[in-house]
């Protein structure tokens, strides 16, 4: 049986305890899908992290926009709803 850590350590974790939301996004073409993980923070940096890699960051970008587009070219779809840091703590 796999285990996959999903905690995330601090050192890879450069949004850290600043988040204000999360997105999961998927590559629906790819079964099962394929996840990833997008974080924002307060100042409106993104980091997309992938849960497959031990949470690696694979992408910044200094705006969502940017970062979506990223997400965009590459065929991933956003999951229904976003996770707000102020809901969540």
């Amino acid at each position: 049986m796999n285990i996959t850590n999903i905690t995330l350590s601090q050192e890879l974790n450069p949004v850290q305890n600043n988040w204000q939301f999360a997105e999961v996004w998927i590559d629906p073409m790819l079964t099962p899908p394929y996840i990833l993980l997008l974080l924002a923070d307060a100042q409106g940096k993104c980091q997309i992290y992938d849960p497959a890699k031990d949470y690696t960051v694979i992408f910044s970008a200094e705006d969502y926009e940017t970062a979506k587009l990223w997400l965009l070219e590459d065929e991933y779809e956003p999951i229904q709803g976003r996770l707000l840091s102020d809901e969540w703590v």
